[in-house]
């Protein structure tokens, strides 16, 4: 009788009313390791941007999940054999896809751990789920990893068309307002089929794919590439290297123990263990904005102005061109603050620094989207579409941006 209650249902904005599927599920959603989630942020800071992208990691993973529940539902109704076994697999590894995300989801990867991916931290969680949950997530790892006999699962879970991107797209234009990111995922899932064990979209789904297609390259320009946020990421970026920098020469700052733990320890692939696996659960955006609205008071010139930005939204200054940056235009910027506030060539670069950013929206040489045709042919998507637009959108874009602090700090 137990279980009867775990079968729980969550309304969500976009998609309604979405159900847990079974005991196990529901054990999962419980389990602190993904309640976390609902502290970490879907789009890092792009609410600096978009007033309304609040939405977490925990709401993705449960839209993901529905979505994959759709396409069980509508492969089977078309004849394709999907075990018990392989259908709660293929709901465990969508719903923890993403349980490796840190703080602001992104810019953690690239400053208080070294090298350490939020895939391998979550095939990490998984594992050790996976032991407290007797082996029950074994095959759902298997399918996570991509090693399963049948590659439409893994495809499924992660490919150029999966339930992770066909939710977040939706999501992300819902909760930022940004109209051209909303794809229609009932009209792509209806349209999947399975082949020799591939994924494949069949031909009436044409359409919808290069839909979404087309929108997901809108919304790498409009919303995960906009300048403002990316601006605000590198700040982030730079706020977390510096705290470690100043940790590691013995400067004492104001962090809750987890944080203070990845500022005081080099973390590589070759250290994360269990141990540091546990410390990382406990982290979330809150240490970060907490240690931020610290360390904005701090005597440290970099690190001061960096949190007072972000705290504030009195980012840098940021340019996108279509070329390299001259390197004489950085220096510049770098002289002029550093005759300005009497900082250090190392301490400037903190506020003037180059990048790129390269938007690809469907890429050719990865495993493709193919589309099955009524007379049983299978085409890759850009051969398939008459669209010309689509060979366009398999070129990648590279833009290039300095930024630099606005005339006064």
């Amino acid at each position: 009788m137990q279980t009867k209650n775990k079968l729980k249902i969550f309304n969500d904005p976009i998609y309604g009313f979405i159900t847990i599927p079974n005991a196990l599920i529901f054990d999962l959603i419980e389990h602190k390791y993904f309640q976390r989630l609902r502290r970490i942020s879907q789009m890092g800071l792009s609410y600096l941007v978009y007033p309304g992208a609040h939405h977490t990691r925990f709401h993705h993973a449960l839209g993901c999940m529905h979505l994959m529940q759709k396409a069980v539902q509508v492969l089977r109704f078309k004849g394709v054999e999907i075990s018990e076994g392989e259908e709660n697999a293929l709901y465990v590894a969508i719903l923890l896809h993403d349980i490796g995300h840190g703080p602001f989801s992104h810019a953690m990867e690239h400053s208080i751990v070294n090298g350490v991916s939020h895939e391998h931290i979550s095939l990490q969680f998984m594992e050790v789920l996976n032991t407290e949950f007797n082996g029950s997530l074994t095959l759902a790892i298997q399918i996570f990893k991509g090693k399963y006999h049948r590659p439409f699962m893994c495809a499924l879970i992660s490919s150029q068309f999966d339930m992770d991107r066909a939710d977040y797209l939706k999501r992300d234009s819902f909760y930022t307002g940004v109209a051209e990111g909303n794809i229609n995922s009932d009209r792509l899932i209806t349209m999947l089929n399975v082949v020799n064990d591939e994924l494949v979209i069949e031909e009436k789904g044409i359409y919808s794919i290069e839909k979404f297609l087309v929108a997901r390259r809108l919304m790498y320009w409009q919303v995960y590439l906009h300048k403002t946020g990316l601006v605000a990421e590198q700040l982030l970026m730079r706020v977390l290297q510096r705290a470690k920098e100043l940790t590691q020469q013995g400067v004492v700052l104001e962090a809750s123990k987890p944080l203070m733990f990845f500022l005081q320890n080099d973390i590589q692939l070759n250290n994360f263990n269990d141990n540091t696996l546990n410390t990382f659960s406990k982290l979330d955006d809150y240490d970060i904005i907490t240690a931020m609205k610290a360390w904005q008071y701090h005597d440290d010139f970099v690190l001061k102005n960096l949190c007072e930005m972000i705290i504030n939204r009195q980012l840098l200054k940021v340019k996108l061109k279509k070329n390299h940056i001259k390197p004489e235009k950085l220096q510049m910027h770098i002289k002029k603050l550093m005759k300005q506030y009497q900082v250090s060539e190392s301490e400037a670069a903190y506020f003037v620094f180059t990048g790129s950013i390269t938007n690809q929206a469907y890429e050719q040489n990865k495993q493709p989207i193919n589309v099955l045709f009524q007379n049983g042919k299978i085409q890759n998507i850009v051969k398939a579409s008459d669209q010309l637009n689509l060979k366009a959108l398999s070129k990648p874009v590279t833009k290039y941006y300095i930024c630099y602090p606005k005339d006064k700090m």
